[in-house]
């Protein structure tokens, strides 16, 4: 599809979207027949997901997972989606694709004002629908604070909130505990409005 044109209007099988991406220039996500670019991401974006894939990555390598980040789609057959999340790790033979994963464990977002309704919303659904997914993070950009959407015994979902650069996640995958303060790394936070 070309750059220019409008993804509203066009409706393109799953295919035809998998094969424009291979050569488009621009990422795009796909969400059951629309097309939809992306934008680019911030230097404290790029920095946070860094700071992500580097304490996972030990983790998941011990564990025998795979970390990639921001160029691989995941795909989730249920809503006919496929997203291109900041990290997401797989620990189980996934050779449907070298272009997209269907059976993630983890998936990261880093969120901004300008994604935060589609990271909560749209993505936490389709992501939930995937059976091999254990946990969804959502990480905010401007201040301390990770949403951790896991899947519990019950295979009910629940929620933690964390916001203390001392607290720690226990993550299923890879096995870890992943803190606050590793995550945010580097990162300086404005606050001059806190009251």
């Amino acid at each position: 599809m070309p750059a220019n044109q409008s993804s509203q209007d066009t409706h393109i099988s799953e295919q035809d979207y998998l094969a424009g991406e291979q050569l488009a220039e621009v990422r795009h996500e796909y969400d059951n027949g629309k097309v939809y670019a992306m934008a680019g991401a911030s230097k404290r974006h790029n920095k946070i997901a860094r700071n992500l894939i580097t304490s996972m990555a030990d983790a998941a390598d011990h564990s025998g997972c795979e970390t990639y980040f921001s160029d691989i789609k995941v795909r989730a057959e249920k809503y006919k989606t496929y997203y291109y999340p900041d990290v997401v790790v797989s620990c189980e033979q996934d050779d449907s694709s070298d272009y997209y994963l269907e059976k993630p464990c983890l998936i990261v977002e880093v969120t901004s004002a300008s994604t935060l309704r589609k990271d909560y919303l749209e993505k936490a659904l389709s992501y939930q629908s995937i059976d091999s997914l254990q946990a969804y993070l959502i990480v905010a950009q401007d201040k301390p604070q990770v949403d951790m959407l896991f899947r519990a015994e019950d295979r009910s979902w629940q929620l933690q909130q964390f916001s203390q650069l001392e607290d720690g996640l226990v993550l299923p995958c890879p096995d870890m505990t992943l803190t606050l303060a590793a995550v945010y790394s580097g990162i300086e936070f404005d606050v001059s409005n806190e009251e």
